[in-house]
């Protein structure tokens, strides 16, 4: 690991402090010349008089212009006129061969299309989105051919995010490439039935891992996603982890998608932290699914000023080169003034129409427009392209902000959806829908695109691809080029060294127990990540992540120590510099701190968690988090962070319905262990004491990042998997570990905690996480009041057990053959004596899970419903999960098997006056330690 860099991109930081306030503007301004000020107005009124408003503006645009190039410090515009930011005039050198770029183009366009259309095919019909990549053709094209750099190149390579209904095109362009077959192609959408694996969908990782590296198609978590890589690339590197200062961070966007609220909701950290190594590229095809985007309006110039307003770098591609001609005529700003004032919806029917149709409805507004185009054929008029199909107008733009220091990047590149395929589908509403094309669509394609496929090659079903030679000009260039920027894109790479395990004595501090103390669950972590992070290997390769109220965690503790990552350091006094236990801010911080922000969050835990992927270097990310707000909230991100082979732990702190008492309704979480499970890529465990949080760590250390031996039961286990862990804001006595303890047991999900003593008729009594001390004091309960004996189980994880039981339930019915084998929570059970009965502070659907595989059944107690505010025993007792609960419920399994007299379910509903909230007992545990 290389020493800590300063600054991070030592190309970008000079040294000059960033501003607290971009672009501001004093309120307060004392007029110290009012002579000189009353000059400047009357020459602004003069020109007005004399040479027109539009000379004026002209002026007034130059005049801020300037400013800002000689730092003046004035606000800067939030929205400009409705033309590309990059005049003609300043415009770099094309270096590439256009014309041999764009027929690679059409061999590229026509197989995306294609594939799509072969995938409709009798006994197939999967669907899939033809008019997305024929929107964005160009964008791409120019990338791959000049700036994506591969994982070959000498920085280390991009991250790209490639828009997800874009797939098409991207799996097209590999399999000129050599990268996929004919056959793979046409196994689009087909992964299960085609012979020998078929495509995904979309871009998925996890289904396709040597191929995509990030998914995108759930919309508005890649923006996200894209910031918060950029981000993590900038600590990795100030870190000295990894020289990230040559990776840049494209993410590939559709104007719809940015309705999403995450699309534009974290735009500002970007800002805030200078990420000039993200680009945003926005396909403005001025339509979403079902319509346009903003039909009365202009989405291009809503974006410019959101992304403006945030402190991004925003370019826009409008235009193609066949206006600028007629731009340099409009002398007089007419054409910009329809520019601007013409709505997106006016702009869609354009090109769903005809030459005629456009210089009739749009440069026939204003005589002075018609006269510009009145030499011009209807054909040369709606040959007028937009500029996101233009390649020398993308390549400008994509120059521009791989080059702007300071600032992210926002490229808004008008589009048409559909464009190349054809009259039914350009600019059409119903456009995204289309799977097919007609036999007139096909051949008008083929020749639009120039292609020597003949007609009679075009059947309507299975009509073919088209490949070039191997030795044609357009293949060894669209190879060479590819060699040049770094190998082939998109690509994983999971090659990483492994880690080793933690050292047993970093667990003493769990295993000992608290003694006297009594210790929560979250803070039992908390040590245990304080002993971890001494370990000169696996500690600097810990992410510590907290949305905010590391106080309420304990983690405020590592603030002294691994402080929190800022690139701009701390530049300010703090409040609490004097306190042991002071917020400290560090360039090479090690905690990402993201205040009240669950999505960013999420992201930052998906950045890190993947880092052994897409840089090689195998992070340890810690998210940390109140438990409701993690699969409730930002759900979807984590399944985004499945798909991406996310490894790392997220812990669900504050867990339980009733154990955060005082808050109520959703804040109370009896349900995120149900949604976790819901995630295949997600391991939960809810343990009850410290010594179990201890053992699941390190067999999790082991597995994601270490050379795993395989399950607690056996077998090949998948290390591309996030642990949940849900734990406990109560405190209580943390038991020493158990002579003798389970392990394996524990590890699979659940281990014989407490035997019941004596004789009498018996139990089994299953609980998890802080249910486990209700259950020993139901124990004790049983046994004194009731003569019963009861066993208590630590249930660790019902979500592993239910897995487990359910792979042994589908291999016995693939192998009726064979003799069945027996699920691992069965066969815990089915030698004991009595009815189980399960408790825990989750709904019952948690415990229940495992229910079909309980000998006998299982009678449940659970935390259904909302959440409410009041003492722990109080909500309890309304939820029926305390000891007395569980005491009563056992002697109702007792007396439905005929093994007790009824009249004592009664009677113990009486003594306990179990319908009573008030009559709940202050003291509900009992000492934890098992009986001897």
């Amino acid at each position: 690991m290389s020493s800590p860099q300063q600054g991070g991109d030592p190309t970008r930081d000079a040294g000059q402090p960033r501003a607290v306030i971009t672009d501001g503007l004093p309120s307060q301004l004392v007029d110290t010349d009012p002579d000189e000020t009353q000059e400047w107005v009357e020459s602004l009124d003069s020109v007005v008089e004399h040479a027109g408003r539009g000379r004026a503006r002209y002026l007034m645009l130059k005049m801020l212009q300037r400013s800002r190039e000689q730092q003046v410090g004035v606000p800067a515009l939030r929205s400009t006129d409705y033309i590309n930011t990059i005049p003609p005039e300043r415009e770099p050198y094309f270096p590439g061969d256009e014309d041999t770029e764009r027929r690679i183009r059409a061999y590229i366009r026509w197989n995306a299309a294609i594939m799509v259309h072969r995938a409709q095919r009798p006994g197939i019909a999967v669907g899939g989105h033809i008019s997305s990549y024929a929107s964005s053709a160009s964008l791409y094209e120019v990338g791959f051919n000049h700036f994506f750099r591969g994982k070959d190149h000498p920085g280390g390579g991009d991250q790209i995010w490639f828009q997800g209904h874009a797939s098409p095109g991207i799996y097209a362009r590999a399999f000129l490439e050599g990268r996929l077959t004919e056959h793979q192609l046409d196994g689009f959408r087909q992964e299960v039935s085609h012979p020998g694996g078929g495509l995904s969908s979309y871009p998925h990782p996890r289904l396709m891992p040597d191929f995509w590296e990030f998914p995108s198609v759930s919309m508005g978590l890649g923006p996200m996603n894209a910031i918060y890589q950029a981000r993590f690339n900038r600590y990795l590197h100030s870190r000295g982890i990894k020289d990230t200062s040559d990776q840049h961070v494209w993410a590939f966007l559709g104007d719809g998608e940015m309705d999403e609220p995450e699309s534009l909701g974290l735009i500002g950290l970007a800002a805030r932290e200078e990420l000039d190594n993200l680009t945003f590229v926005v396909n403005c095809n001025l339509q979403r699914l079902d319509g346009p985007v903003r039909g009365n309006g202009k989405v291009i110039q809503e974006l410019e000023s959101f992304f403006r307003g945030a402190g991004w770098n925003v370019i826009k591609v409008i235009w193609g080169r066949e206006w600028d001609p007629l731009l340099a005529a409009d002398r007089d700003g007419a054409l910009v003034n329809l520019m601007n004032q013409t709505p997106d919806g006016d702009y869609q029917t354009y090109k769903a129409e005809d030459g005629a149709y456009v210089r009739e409805h749009f440069f026939g507004r204003d005589p002075r427009t018609r006269k510009l185009v009145e030499n011009m054929s209807d054909k040369e008029v709606w040959d007028l392209s937009r500029g996101g199909h233009d390649y020398r107008k993308v390549y400008a733009a994509f120059k521009a902000a791989v080059e702007h220091r300071g600032q992210p990047t926002v490229i808004l590149a008008k589009t048409i959806k559909g464009w190349t395929l054809g009259s039914h589908f350009e600019g059409r509403n119903s456009t995204h829908q289309m799977k097919k094309l007609t036999a007139e669509d096909l051949a008008a394609f083929r020749d639009r695109l120039y292609l020597p496929i003949p007609d009679e090659a075009l059947d309507k079903t299975l009509p073919p691809y088209y490949k070039p030679d191997p030795d044609s000009d357009e293949m060894q260039y669209m190879l060479e080029r590819r060699r040049a920027l770094g190998g082939a894109v998109p690509r994983r790479r999971a090659e990483f060294k492994t880690l080793k395990a933690p050292d047993d004595k970093a667990l003493d501090v769990l295993r000992r127990g608290s003694g006297k103390q009594e210790v929560a669950t979250t803070m039992a972590f908390v040590r245990l990540l304080k002993e971890l992070l001494k370990d000169k290997e696996l500690g600097p390769r810990f992410v510590p992540i907290i949305p905010d109220e590391a106080r309420t965690f304990g983690m405020d503790s590592l603030f002294p120590s691994q402080k929190i990552y800022n690139p701009g350091g701390q530049r300010y006094t703090s409040v609490d510099r004097e306190l042991m236990l002071a917020y400290r801010e560090s360039e090479q911080g090690q905690i990402l701190h993201e205040g009240i922000n669950e999505a960013g969050s999420t992201a930052s835990f998906t950045a890190a968690g993947t880092s052994y992927a897409t840089h090689g270097e195998p992070m340890i990310p810690i998210y940390i988090f109140y438990s409701m707000f993690g699969f409730q909230r930002t759900g979807d991100s984590f399944w985004a962070a499945a798909d991406q082979m996310t490894r790392g732990f997220v812990l669900g702190a504050t867990a339980g319905r009733t154990t955060l008492n005082g808050e109520g309704l959703q804040h109370e979480d009896g349900h995120s262990l149900l949604l976790a499970h819901t995630n295949p890529a997600v391991v939960s465990y809810d343990p009850a004491f410290s010594y179990e949080v201890g053992h699941i760590t390190r067999d999790a250390l082991v597995r994601m990042y270490g050379e795993d031996p395989g399950a607690p039961l056996g077998g090949h286990r998948s290390p591309d998997v996030m642990y949940y862990l849900t734990v406990y804001n109560e405190p209580y006595n943390q038991p020493a570990e158990p002579e003798g303890l389970d392990v394996q047991g524990l590890l699979a999900g659940m281990y014989l905690y407490a035997p019941g003593q004596g004789e009498g008729p018996r139990a089994q009594v299953l609980a998890s996480g802080v249910a486990v001390p209700w259950a020993l004091r139901a124990q004790e309960l049983l046994r004194e009041d009731w003569g019963v004996v009861a066993d208590v189980w630590s249930v660790t994880s019902w979500t592993e057990l239910r897995r487990q039981a359910d792979e042994v339930s589908e291999r016995n019915f693939l192998h009726p053959e064979e003799e069945p084998q027996v699920p691992y929570v069965t066969e815990r059970l089915r030698g004991t004596d009595g009815p189980v009965v399960a408790v825990s502070d989750w709904m019952r659907s948690v415990p229940d899970l495992i229910a079909p595989y309980v000998p006998g059944g299982m009678a449940t107690l659970g935390t259904d419903g909302f959440g409410l505010s009041d003492t722990r025993p109080a909500l309890r007792r309304h939820f029926h999960v305390d000891a007395e609960s569980v005491v009563v419920r056992t002697l109702g399994a007792l007396a439905d098997r005929g093994e007790i007299d009824r009249a004592k379910v009664r009677e113990a509903v009486e003594r306990y006056r179990i319908r009573d909230v008030q009559a709940a007992p202050a003291d509900e545990r009992s000492d934890p330690s098992p009986a001897t």
